[in-house]
């Protein structure tokens, strides 16, 4: 029985000394948690748009059957904190063979649904740097378009590339996501 009571006067003992601690534990660290908020001004952080540029666009081979198209965009970043580029939508047209008649588009990246998902594909812009993002274009030759056929196999072709690119600060869930409407003809 001498075991018991010297267990439990050991267990007291921890606790009043537990206790002692918790109720003095300010006293003993310099700044408390509301002085630290104060020295630190909260300002919510705005973020400058990213640039978007159509860096190239070239025909890679154009046969009879089918043309490769590759398309590449370069995506500059003027913060000093990184970027998430979610997703890039575009819309290719020819415009020698229809202004409105779109012949391909694509998406580089994806966007995730409902809760955060895993193996998202998304790209990191680093702060006050460049990216490029590329993507290639397969077009099968249906017959029905000699003159854009044509003007594929010459390399004549001229090109209208439209689309929306969605982005967000460093986190996906810091901030609101921006989106940026782009148009470029070359």
């Amino acid at each position: 029985m001498n075991s018991k009571i010297f267990v439990f006067v050991a267990i007291i003992g921890l606790a009043a000394v537990l206790g002692v601690i918790l109720l003095s534990g300010s006293s003993f660290v310099g700044h408390t948690s509301e002085d630290i908020t104060k020295e630190i001004p909260q300002a919510p952080q705005q973020i400058q748009p990213i640039s978007v540029e159509l860096a190239d666009i070239s025909i890679i081979e154009a046969g009879k059957r089918d043309a490769t198209i590759e398309i590449t965009f370069k995506l500059s970043n003027p913060n000093p904190s990184s970027i998430l580029v979610q997703v890039m939508d575009y819309q290719l047209f020819e415009t020698g063979f229809s202004n409105e008649k779109q012949i391909s588009g694509g998406q580089i990246g994806s966007r995730p649904e409902g809760m955060v998902e895993f193996g998202s594909d998304y790209y990191v812009l680093l702060g006050e740097n460049s990216i490029l993002l590329k993507d290639k274009i397969v077009l099968k030759n249906t017959g029905n378009t000699p003159e854009l056929w044509s003007a594929l196999e010459s390399n004549t072709a001229k090109w209208r590339v439209s689309g929306d690119i969605f982005y967000n600060q460093s986190s996906m869930t810091s901030g609101q996501e921006n989106e940026l409407h782009f148009e470029f003809v070359k």
